[in-house]
């Protein structure tokens, strides 16, 4: 699949948030997400089927987590290629059964681990994990990888390396979570968008992109900074609005619709895929799709 003449073309639209789903049936903190994919695998389907029926080109696995690394602090670092590939089966079936075109994208994570000088993880068995993980993924049937959420530009092309080992052929789009500052937009390791641009492609991305960490408010100018960087279309993903806690839970604020409205006017900035994040749902992406005149 040729993803940028895909995007070229037309706007694809991704899904929503993974995590804020499986909190609203019942996931709390304790287990890794990722296990549901064995255990609850109805649930799982539900909310790739609920993202399709909104709207959304591409669903992402049930893998943020997936990587030995994250696994292993739940004492499940031996179940990589399981659970990863159970994901990818999952949402594959979902998408073969009901929503023939779709396309299925494998999610890889953070790893929450640094090399020198910010810490003392090996580059090479970073790179080892990266491409274990994506080659579940693939062994699933997905159609393109999505590494999301990189905060270390270190770990990003590390990603972007190991996933190639696993996945030479597959679209890739690799995501950093900026946030603005006074010199402008940086992940708070201190990345610039031109700086990851540069890299990333150069490692073997296909798109770059921003998630997370920035609201639908101000992640206009950040994708148009990233188109001009890349000189290709981008991915984008803001929140729901800004976190909050209420009662010790986090709760975003922003409706469906305002979010809609911003996140549509992105494609004029330089987006070739927008989606949601953090506290956006089913309602999000189809009101996106709504304005997107799906």
């Amino acid at each position: 699949m040729d993803l940028l003449a895909e995007v070229k073309e037309r706007t694809l639209l991704l899904d929503g948030a993974m995590g804020t789903e499986l909190i609203s049936r019942g996931f709390r903190p304790g287990g890794p997400p990722e296990e549901w994919n064995a255990t609850r695998p109805a649930d799982i389907a539900a909310i790739h089927a609920a993202y399709y029926a909104a709207g959304s080109d591409i669903v992402q696995t049930n893998t943020f987590g997936g990587s030995r690394y994250k696994l292993a602090a739940h004492g499940a670092g031996g179940r990589v290629a399981e659970l990863n590939e159970a994901a990818a089966r999952l949402a594959v079936a979902v998408r073969d059964r009901d929503y023939h075109g779709r396309l299925v994208a494998g999610d890889i994570g953070p790893t929450g681990t640094f090399v020198a000088p910010m810490g003392d993880a090996d580059p090479d068995e970073l790179r080892d994990g990266f491409a274990e993980q994506a080659a579940a993924l693939v062994a699933g049937g997905v159609d393109l990888i999505h590494v999301e959420t990189m905060f270390d530009l270190v770990e990003a092309r590390l990603a972007v390396e190991g996933v190639r080992r696993a996945a030479p052929d597959l679209p890739l789009m690799v995501s950093l979570a900026y946030k603005p500052s006074p010199r402008g937009y940086r992940t708070m390791m201190g990345v610039e968008p031109q700086t990851a641009a540069d890299a990333l492609l150069t490692a073997g991305a296909t798109m770059v992109g921003c998630n997370c960490e920035v609201t639908a408010a101000d992640m206009g100018e950040l994708v148009e900074e990233l188109r001009e960087a890349s000189g290709r279309p981008v991915v984008a993903q803001p929140n729901a609005g800004a976190p909050r806690l209420e009662d010790g839970a986090t709760v975003y604020d922003e409706t469906a619709d305002h979010f809609a409205g911003l996140v549509a006017g992105f494609p004029e900035h330089g987006a070739g895929i927008v989606g949601g994040c953090c506290g956006t749902t089913p309602a999000f992406i189809a009101a996106l799709a709504a304005k997107l005149a799906r």
